[in-house]
């Protein structure tokens, strides 16, 4: 199978506790789930609406505040932000609106109208979103687009230790809408292929965006 962020060759392997296969690409790091084992639609949703999140829960909200910051000077215009990703309670929306900026919001499932269409943005963020994504690529081409010159994309997804073994006992990997792992290798690359540049990372879940 060729890789689904740079079209390279893959390697499989098999998780024997989860009874699923990935492919690996050494080229950019990324590991996908095999197609097999994907999830229907119906099926992710069920799971998603089992999310309890609020402003009420302090260290969720904690951890998008920290999101916010850690990029938040970098940006040179904070008018107007896409959040990809929303999901069914948009906490990260409403902390941006806090911080005075306009948001529209999009989700696939909980928010499916496409706002984004004929508009553009000084930065777009996502969090907890491309892990889900079976054609990343696509996903971020389509929101380059959207995107002002020198514009930001923030993303927030746990990245892997690029470690078999450390792969195989993660608990990231269990939740089977996960099915897309990155490194900032991985982020770098499939940039690379939409107009941006790697402005900054943390090494652990953030990767900073900047359009060219």
């Amino acid at each position: 199978m060729k890789c689904i962020i740079c079209d390279c060759d893959t390697k499989m392997f098999d998780d024997p506790q989860l009874q699923k296969q990935y492919h690996y690409c050494q080229n950019c790091d990324c590991i996908s789930l095999d197609t097999t084992y994907c999830l229907s639609l119906e099926k992710e949703n069920s799971l998603y609406n089992n999310h309890q999140n609020s402003l009420e829960n302090e260290g969720y909200v904690q951890m998008f505040e920290n999101f916010l910051d850690y990029f938040w000077n970098d940006l040179t215009c904070k008018d107007k932000s896409l959040d990809f990703g929303s999901g069914p309670t948009p906490i990260l929306s409403q902390l941006l609106q806090k911080r005075g900026v306009q948001v529209d919001c999009y989700d696939k499932f909980y928010q499916p109208i496409k706002c984004f269409e004929n508009q553009t943005y000084d930065f777009i963020t996502s969090t907890e979103v491309f892990e889900h994504l079976d054609d990343p690529l696509a996903t971020l081409l389509l929101l380059a687009k959207h995107l002002r010159p020198q514009g930001i994309f923030a993303i927030m997804t746990l990245f892997h230790q690029n470690d078999q073994a450390h792969f195989l006992t993660w608990w990231y990997r269990r939740d089977p809408t996960h099915i897309t792992f990155y490194t900032p290798k991985t982020l770098e690359v499939l940039a690379n292929q939409c107009g941006l540049d790697v402005v900054k990372t943390d090494g652990k879940r953030i990767v900073v965006l900047k359009k060219r």
